[in-house]
């Protein structure tokens, strides 16, 4: 098959194309830059250059390709209505592309859509424009004669490769202000899956999702904040201590909501539709290795 994909040479991309290519699909990725063109060719996949907002350069790469994986977006917290809609063309402009033809189109979205305090599953609806617009974009062209799946992403996707996510945050964050923090009394529970379970949780996507699909690549169900702050605080040496809503807003910036989400989201109905099992190391045990602590502007 092959593959056109976007964010390929980003941190959930740089994983998924090797998979593929392993799998025997030809990759096709876009670049914006020659950095990433470069690394794209090193990896072994084809160089499509453009940009998100490049749709012409969208439409080419999608109507060449027997599938899509979308991942690229523009994490402009600045502007986070902006990127959500210049997301929301590209999911139109790929999906227009592929329009009548069956063709697999995988997009991301994340978990944070779910209702707080239970335990979200696949079968939950998003909340329209949480975490961002590409399910309900991506999903009405299920009528349309493409085969759509919705991958969900919770908060955090670790591991070594993870050097700009929310974790090298909360690592950067303690280490400026000296102490690794949590809201209320910590109980709050985020999602978390290791990068490389989710990068073959895609390819299993792309290959065998049934249109209209909902897929939850998450690893551990539920990590008390808590304990995530405890471990920081370990490996930095530095205390921990419970901060106000207030306070997180101040000392966390656009991440304060996260922060203190209450998300837990279940994998069971994903684990038993794809046999997919989530291998590597947990949030808690990948933070314990140390590897995040070892970069200085983390």
């Amino acid at each position: 098959m092959r593959v056109f994909v976007t964010g390929a040479s980003g941190h959930i991309g740089s994983l998924v194309v090797p998979l593929l290519l392993e799998a025997g699909h030809q990759v096709v990725g876009l670049a914006r830059s020659d950095t990433s063109a470069a690394a794209l060719s090193a990896a072994g996949a084809q160089v499509h250059r453009g940009t998100l907002d490049d749709l012409d350069s969208l439409r080419a790469g999608a109507a060449a390709a027997d599938g899509v994986i979308h991942l690229a977006f523009i994490h402009n917290f600045a502007d986070y209505a902006g990127a959500a809609q210049t997301d929301r063309r590209a999911i139109e402009t790929l999906g227009e592309a592929l329009a009548g033809s069956d063709r697999p189109f995988v997009v991301t979205s994340g978990t944070a859509a779910h209702v707080p305090g239970r335990a979200g599953t696949e079968e939950d609806p998003a909340t329209p424009g949480l975490p961002r617009v590409s399910e309900e974009a991506a999903l009405l062209f299920t009528a349309r004669g493409v085969r759509v799946s919705v991958m969900r992403l919770p908060p955090t996707v670790h591991g070594p490769e993870d050097l700009h996510g929310f974790v090298p945050q909360l690592i950067g964050i303690a280490r400026k202000t000296g102490v690794s923090a949590y809201v209320g009394d910590g109980s709050n529970r985020w999602p978390a899956v290791h990068e490389r379970d989710a990068a073959q949780l895609f390819r299993l996507a792309l290959e065998a999702a049934p249109t209209g699909s909902r897929l939850h690549g998450v690893g551990d169900e539920g990590v008390p904040f808590r304990e995530i702050a405890e471990v920081i605080g370990r490996q930095l040496h530095l205390p921990v201590a419970s901060i106000s809503q207030e306070e997180a807003r101040a000392r966390f910036g656009f991440a304060a909501l996260l922060v203190s989400l209450d998300n837990p989201t279940s994998s069971a109905l994903t684990q038993e539709r794809f046999e997919w099992r989530p291998v590597h190391p947990g949030l808690l045990a990948d933070l314990e290795a140390g590897h995040y602590f070892d970069h200085p502007t983390a």
